[in-house]
């Protein structure tokens, strides 16, 4: 504890230091809207009320309200009613997408000690809406296909590639089984998608104690972890191909639209799947024979994790009601003074698995209340320089209907209009955290300096940051004080984030309070309600009221300024760390690949495993040329180049307000995409952001360059260098015209 409280001392008084003087004008504005801007702020910070937040939650999460449900509809009908209440323009645009829901699920063990799963969560007494059984959705993943397949069980541990190698050095095939994998690592989708590569018929996802059960903490009712029964729900949409509606890709899904037939869908699973409880696993978890598994791989029933094959048959059978059903995205404009041409955009979702309490009205709750502290800020006299638009999403959960429906539908306007879209999906209790487009990265952290933490009173930004330092390696921790900006984190995908950043190369913000709040095992199950969250999250609602202001003030400050406040020095620096990681990757392969060939050739392969398990060497694989980074190095250094003279212009010529920067401005993170998108997904055209396409919502940066790497395919590797060097280059272009304006003000 004195170890820590000289370090809070000595870090206050180096923040202290890096705090730019009081009475400087915000980045972005003249002297004097500054001035006028720090007191509208103020004003507005001053509004929101966690009472208010708790009240709209228990409104909205009262009823399960899944696209295509009743309560759905209600829920939109009634954010578009307090919308207008507060004196906002507000509309509900409509659209419409693929929404499979169960017709029939089977689960079971055969032979001679035979075992039908449950496949249902149970009604508990002192949880008031776990009982709402005629309108719960029933365990279930997403598009998964139609099928009744037979065979034998195989554990695959989280189901990544990496855990394939694994099996495949242990003499395990998994090719005619049914896989079963444990929740968490790498996203949902991704286990299915390797499994049916590998030749498996089916798959399970469970959830293991271990991973958000009763090794973290009590199980619900009586603690906040997973129960025996809870079932995590959720999408297996393939997402890294595209995600929104699978038959109308690239095109808002208006009413009437031409679909592809399902058939022909790419996002749809090869194989059947099927989430279940850790009860229902254990059964099927025992049946397994083969060798035991690695240390890392075990989770935490009593039992001994084995890779099987079983002994005893499974069989797993599933089907689908394949309906397209309605979404309704609930959208307010407030009207900007000055420059109505260009958006603002803030968004989160409002549709659940079930309640969703947690997941999302955690953020959608703290976002009515922003709208609604603005709708008061408009009648003491604030005008929004910008157009403002706050929008609330339908259809997130099933894989970013609603948002990817309405920004593809209105793509040709946001690609000419929108300057920044900031999103929040869940929300809980804690430190600030902030993921996005890199030219944000300061804009981000003038703001979070500027929110008081309702606990600590000190910023949310030097809490955050001092958290952030204290977990910190010793380099790092080194390299981070010499940062006047904390670094934010990479967008890949996992909320409605991705249509803006990924497809369209608009600048983003994703941003949520948590880490603090006891751990929870209720993700996208009956139990994520009220009850739940207000007795084991955010209780007293005042890191909602956190992520109000916070959001808020992103929105309002954007607006609001004479100058957009993007900064691309921070940026140039973390393209730069990009570069040198995938320099560092390839070479890294190449050593690899060079000492595994090596002891194969030697025979050490062989003769140091276990014969028992491996049988036959694993083949020899290409080592990768080396490749021509140079174009990605000169791209780079030319960034760092353009970022420091617009940094310099801007330090002399910003504040005189010289608002015909803004067009160019705008074109700078739109230069970074490529109209031809990634290799074999053209959907996602940032060439600096993408989600992976073997970790789902994990984020590759330098994409298309990374994952040619890790992939092995050496071919193309160069030719995507080159891509991904000429986006980058563009900016640099788009940089220097905005230089050019400043400088010539």
């Amino acid at each position: 504890m004195h170890r820590i409280s000289v370090f809070l001392m000595l870090y206050s008084f180096a923040a202290f230091a890096l705090a730019p003087p009081a009475d400087e004008p915000l980045r972005g504005y003249t002297a004097e809207h500054s001035a006028a801007e720090v007191q509208w702020e103020q004003k507005f910070r001053a509004i929101p009320e966690p009472n208010r937040i708790r009240e709209d939650m228990r409104r909205m999460s009262a009823r399960p309200h899944h696209v295509g449900s009743p309560y759905d509809k209600d829920n939109a009908e009634w954010l578009l009613a307090q919308l207008k209440s507060y004196g906002l323009d507000a509309k509900i645009e409509q659209f419409e997408a693929l929404f499979p829901t169960p017709k029939s699920r089977k689960l079971e063990l055969l032979g001679s000690a035979p075992f039908t799963a449950k496949l249902e969560e149970p009604t508990l007494a002192v949880d008031p809406t776990s009982g709402q059984k005629s309108e719960q959705l029933p365990t279930y993943n997403a598009y998964s296909r139609d099928g009744d397949v037979t065979g034998p069980l195989v554990y695959v541990n989280y189901g990544a590639p990496s855990d394939y190698e694994q099996l495949a050095a242990m003499g395990v095939s998994v090719k005619g089984a049914i896989v079963i994998a444990r929740y968490g690592e790498t996203w949902r989708g991704i286990k299915p998608k390797v499994a049916a590569q590998h030749g498996a018929v089916g798959c399970i996802i469970y959830s293991d104690p271990k991973d958000d059960g009763y090794a973290n903490g009590d199980p619900y009712p009586d603690g906040p972890m997973r129960p025996p029964d809870g079932v995590q729900r959720g999408s297996v949409m393939d997402m890294p191909i595209y995600p929104g509606d699978p038959q109308t890709p690239g095109v808002g899904a208006k009413p009437g639209v031409k679909l592809i037939p399902l058939d022909q869908v790419q996002t749809i699973t090869k194989i059947p799947v099927l989430p279940i409880s850790y009860a229902d696993a254990k059964p099927f978890l025992l049946a397994l024979g083969g060798p035991t598994v690695p240390e890392n791989w075990r989770g935490d029933l009593p039992i001994t994790y084995k890779t099987g094959p079983s002994k005893a048959m499974a069989r797993l059978a599933v089907s689908f009601n394949w309906d397209r059903k309605p979404l309704y995205d609930v959208v307010a404009t407030i009207p900007g003074s000055t420059f109505p041409d260009q958006w603002v955009i803030r968004g989160n979702h409002h549709d659940a698995w079930v309640n969703g309490a947690e997941d999302p009205l955690s953020g959608t709750s703290p976002e009515l209340e922003e709208a609604r502290a603005l709708g008061e800020l408009l009648k003491q006299g604030w005008k929004p320089q910008r157009t403002i638009l706050y929008c609330f999403w339908d259809g997130e959960e099933p894989m970013l209907l609603g948002s990817t429906e309405w920004a593809e539908y209105h793509a040709d306007e946001l690609r000419q209009h929108a300057v920044a879209y900031f999103n929040s999906d869940g929300n809980t209790r804690g430190f600030f955290h902030a993921s996005g487009s890199h030219s944000l990265e300061n804009f981000v952290n003038s703001v979070a300096k500027d929110i008081q933490d309702p606990e600590t009173k000190m910023s949310i930004w030097k809490r955050a940051r001092l958290a952030s330092l204290l977990q910190a390696s010793p380099a790092m921790r080194a390299e981070e004080q010499k940062r006047a900006d904390s670094r934010i984190g990479a967008l890949g995908s996992g909320s409605d984030f991705t249509v803006f950043i990924d497809h369209l190369g608009i600048p983003t913000v994703d941003l949520a309070f948590g880490g603090e709040d006891e751990e929870s095992g209720q993700y996208h199950s009956i139990y994520d309600d009220f009850y739940f969250y207000t007795h084991f999250q955010d209780t007293t609602f005042v890191y909602e009221r956190a992520l109000a202001q916070t959001a808020g003030t992103m929105v309002i400050r954007m607006a609001d300024a004479d100058v957009l406040p993007y900064q691309f020095t921070d940026e140039a620096d973390t393209v730069h760390n990009y570069v040198t990681e995938v320099k560092k990757l390839a070479d890294d392969m190449r050593a690899e690949i060079k000492d595994r060939n090596a002891d194969i050739a030697a025979g050490a392969y062989q003769a140091a495993a276990d014969p028992k398990k491996v049988s036959v060497p694993p083949p020899v694989d290409l080592v990768p040329p080396y490749f021509d980074f140079a174009p990605l190095d000169q791209a780079s250094d030319d960034l760092t180049a353009a970022a420091a003279e617009y940094e310099r212009a801007f330090a002399t010529d910003g504040a005189n307000g010289e608002t015909a920067v803004n067009a160019e401005l705008m074109k700078t993170q739109e230069a970074l995409t490529d109209p031809q998108g990634l290799p074999n997904r053209p959907w996602y055209e940032n060439m600096i952001y993408a989600p992976g396409f073997y970790t789902g919502y994990g984020v590759k940066t330098l994409p298309a360059v990374r994952e040619a790497i890790e992939q092995k395919q050496w071919t193309i590797v160069d030719a995507q260098i080159a891509r991904t060097a000429a986006a980058i280059e563009r900016e640099v272009q788009v940089l220097k015209a905005a230089t050019k304006i400043l400088s010539g003000s």
